[in-house]
């Protein structure tokens, strides 16, 4: 399963260098793609000059007990008042990828001691408040966690395990998140 880039970012790119089949030694590939492309973590410099970059940001946000609930359209902070209270302290949002949280959403859970926030959607932030959204956030040091995929996930409380690449100096960082079931495992 491969995700479209966020409109106006590039495409991901494969290049092959080398390749058993054409006679080299081994195989070795070049892959490009914007930090932001699939499931991606954003650190607070992504929207804030002076916010940590990705490989300053501590691990522990993100490996833990999480809420997954389902939701559609955009989080409001009342909503958020409601919901927190039955939430872990990471809370991920399933809206076939159409879960967003507006600025209001933002400054609760920026106020709430929540550690985490992730959604299945490109963004966290409603597409008319990127900014606010993400700004709300990333002083609050909150995570971020973008563009997850959770087709066949149910709500309910998972361990997550979603640490981003140390890319030194950068925005944001591709990771791989997995959802733990302690019921039925990996």
């Amino acid at each position: 399963m491969t995700t479209q880039p966020y409109q106006g970012d590039p495409s991901p790119s494969v290049k092959v260098l080398s390749s058993i089949q054409s006679g080299d030694m081994y195989n070795m590939t070049q892959f490009t793609m914007c930090c932001h492309q699939a499931t991606h973590i954003d650190a607070p410099l992504h929207f804030d000059e002076d916010g940590s970059n990705i490989a300053s940001l501590k691990l522990s946000p993100f490996y833990g007990k999480c809420t997954v609930v389902t939701i559609d359209g955009v989080l409001t902070g009342e909503d958020m008042e409601e919901l927190l209270p039955h939430c872990r302290k990471r809370l991920i949002l399933h809206g076939n990828g159409k879960a967003y949280l507006s600025s209001s959403a933002a400054q609760v859970i920026a106020e709430s001691g929540l550690i985490l926030i992730g959604t299945d959607a490109v963004s966290i932030a409603a597409p008319f408040d990127e900014m606010r959204t993400h700004l709300e956030l990333a002083r609050a040091n909150v995570a971020v966690l973008e563009n997850l995929y959770l087709n066949g996930v149910e709500d309910g409380v998972y361990t997550l395990c979603a640490f981003p690449i140390k890319l030194s100096e950068l925005e944001a960082a591709p990771c791989r998140a997995v959802l733990v079931d302690e019921g039925k495992g990996l």
